[in-house]
């Protein structure tokens, strides 16, 4: 078949299902040559079976919706990577690992290990037009890397949607005449709560009064309220915040539990607020990228707007400057441990968000030759400036706290829901306008959850709906229909979260759900497509698409550097086998039972089993070829099994046995 102007790519035939056969790289690149013309394919095949791209569309899936525009991609996979561990995980990180040190490791790991994965992810995506799982007809054996990818998003959206259902309790809350968690004069408080707390003794620990502490209960504009103060034998650093006894006491009503096994009943106010996000998440999805696309138009761009008010404000408290400081302090010894290295890694590498098959699905709505190369650079450069920026407005408020309760900041700080649910809340009840700071932080909150929800369900959407694209098609099962499936029942899964014992499946999800099985699915992702597939064919794969091929940095990045990196991290997962414990609201250690570590542990082993039992099933499959009465050898299996489902070579012919494919970079 010839490049004419009726024909302008000669790359343009893609093809949904196993049985389609087009040319191999070689045969279309040396078209002329070989004079082997793509009409050979059976011209009276069912049109429904063959559904071989339109030329008019310039390489486009006719049936495959795109994109309404390149910036709606962008801001889906910006929206997806920038999540809520850019605000509550990478400023903790940050100070504790030594300041702006710290941002040495991060950008290492970013530039060797994340970025590459990143973008292999894009092009992965872009060029062949499937899902996470129906894209491994490229190398048969790793389906199950897909099926992997899938189960985490699943998994990650029981307990992630329950995060953003906290933001719209606070959010509905800040809209009272007082914030609930303002002061402890509340049915919920404890003695233990005091948003003002003055030692009555001196430093070698001689008590000068009949008390040790003086507990201030509410702001001190509000002192003349009657037993505002209280004179009490609780140390101050016994003492919790108002904004912590209403998360734990009042929003999760921990109280109520005594652990795992002691879940109790449904709370109707968090029910009825993961429901709203779950409706939510079905108006944006249903209708595939052409809704979803538009939705990230405000999530994605609002918490910038928010984030950038929020500073401005908080640069105006006392101590703010403080908190800057402490945050960007470099502490340069701090670069000689180990563990400062590894937790840059594993916060880069979450963040950016690979092994989700998130940006895969995302990408394969892509029209064929989008600039897939920049929106890897533009989403990395915005995902590590949202997390560094973030730290200024975290900072600034901890600073201001740390003044105001005369503590140091290091005894304020906090990571993860700690942080937006009990210190950040603590902070802004005590400003001018308290309300209004809070609907708009939490608003934040928010946006930025919705977007990395959006993201993992519909990898979960598109993943399953391409690879089982018959089985819909004759039931009549549509797009609408399936997601409102995957939308409940994740949605009921989710409601075990708000139990009083919730908190105790939270944690079990967040701890498992996505750890040691995420590493192992981008491990494996980046040995097929750099060693088996064969970085010859990826690098045809993106001159096709972008008119240039990867440079030395990025296959030296893919085949040898993300892979021991991974390797590396995965070793230490695996060999930390220590109980697993949290740290309560009452400053007491919670160990999950043998039981729950061990469901924990099955849990990530589910989701990891898909790879080794789909590479049995594709050798299975292998075992006789089609149209034949005998038997591969197990060697002669394994090559069919790594060879793209859609090319035909003999056995004794199959070049992804030999060591010259393997050594090709």
């Amino acid at each position: 078949m010839k490049t004419t102007s009726k024909n302008p790519n000669k790359f343009f035939h893609f093809f949904k299902h196993k049985h389609e056969c087009p040319p191999t790289y070689d045969e279309a690149v040396n078209e002329d040559e070989h004079n082997q013309e793509w009409s050979t394919l059976d011209p009276t095949s069912d049109k429904h079976d063959l559904e071989i791209q339109d030329p008019s569309k310039n390489g486009e899936d006719a049936e495959r919706e795109t994109w309404g525009s390149n910036l709606d991609f962008l801001l889906s996979i910006i929206g997806f990577a920038v999540d809520l561990a850019n605000v509550w995980r990478f400023p903790y990180l940050c100070y504790k690992n030594g300041g702006g040190a710290f941002l040495i490791p991060y950008a290492s790991m970013l530039i060797l290990g994340a970025l590459p994965l990143f973008y292999m992810e894009l092009i992965l995506g872009q060029f062949h037009r499937q899902g996470p799982i129906s894209v491994w007809r490229i190398s048969p054996i790793f389906k199950g890397v897909g099926f992997c990818a899938v189960f985490i998003a699943f998994f990650v959206s029981f307990y992630y949607n329950v995060i953003i259902g906290w933001a719209f309790h606070y959010l509905f809350s800040s809209f009272s005449w007082r914030l609930p968690w303002k002061d402890c004069m509340n049915e919920w408080n404890t003695e233990f709560c005091a948003i003002k707390c003055v030692n009555e003794y001196g430093d070698n620990g001689t008590i000068f009064k009949d008390y040790v502490s003086t507990l201030y209960k509410v702001p001190e504009v509000d002192s003349l309220v009657p037993n505002s103060t209280v004179f009490s034998d609780i140390l101050c650093n016994q003492t919790r915040s108002p904004a912590k006894e209403y998360f734990n006491l009042k929003v999760l009503r921990v109280q109520d539990s005594e652990g795992i096994h002691d879940l109790g009943t449904p709370q109707w106010q968090l029910v009825i607020c993961i429901g709203v996000v779950y409706c939510l998440l079905y108006i944006s999805l249903f209708k595939g990228v052409k809704s979803s696309g538009k939705v990230v138009w405000i999530t994605a761009t609002m918490p910038y707007a928010v984030l950038t008010i929020l500073l401005v404000r908080g640069l105006m408290l006392e101590g703010a400057v403080d908190g800057i400081k402490f945050y960007l302090h470099v502490d340069w010894n701090k670069l000689l441990e180990t563990g400062v290295w590894i937790d840059a890694a594993i916060q880069i590498f979450y963040s950016v968000g690979a092994g989700f098959g998130v940006h895969l699905a995302y990408a394969s709505y892509n029209k064929f030759h989008n600039n897939c190369y920049r929106d890897c650079l533009v989403t990395s450069a915005v995902n590590s400036f949202t997390s560094f920026f973030s730290g200024f407005v975290i900072f600034t408020y901890l600073g201001y706290m740390a003044h105001s309760q005369n503590k140091n900041i290091e005894d304020v700080a906090d990571q993860g829901p700690g942080l937006v649910f009990e210190v950040y809340p603590q902070a802004v009840a005590t400003l001018p306008g308290s309300q209004f700071w809070s609907v708009i932080f939490f608003f934040m909150l928010i946006m930025l959850g919705m977007d990395s929800a959006m993201g993992g369900l519909e990898c979960v959407i598109t993943g399953l709906m391409d690879e089982y694209q018959e089985f819909f098609r004759k039931r009549g099962i549509s797009r609408e229909v399936f997601t409102g499936i995957v939308v409940f029942s994740s949605y009921l899964v989710a409601i075990t979260c708000v139990t009083p014992g919730g908190f105790y499946i939270f944690s079990l999800l967040e701890n498992y759900a996505a750890g040691l099985s995420l590493l192992v699915t981008v491990f494996f992702e980046a040995v097929a497509v750099s060693w088996v597939y064969g970085l010859k064919n990826f690098s045809e794969d993106v001159y096709a698409m972008l008119g240039h091929r990867p440079g030395l940095y990025w296959k030296i990045c893919w085949k040898f550097i993300s892979p021991t990196f991974l390797a590396f991290i995965i070793c230490l997962q695996m060999t930390d086998v220590s109980e697993f414990k949290i740290e309560k609201y009452d400053g007491t250690i919670y160990t999950y039972p043998a039981a729950a570590h061990w469901t924990g542990r099955i849990l990530a082993a589910s989701t990891i089993s898909c790879i080794p039992i789909a590479a049995i099933i594709a050798l299975i499959k292998a075992r006789k070829p089609e149209g034949s009465s005998k038997s591969r050898t197990f060697i002669q299996c394994l090559g069919a099994a790594i060879t793209p489902s859609y090319e035909v070579t003999p056995d004794d012919q199959n070049v992804r046995l030999t060591w010259a494919h393997w050594r090709n970079l």
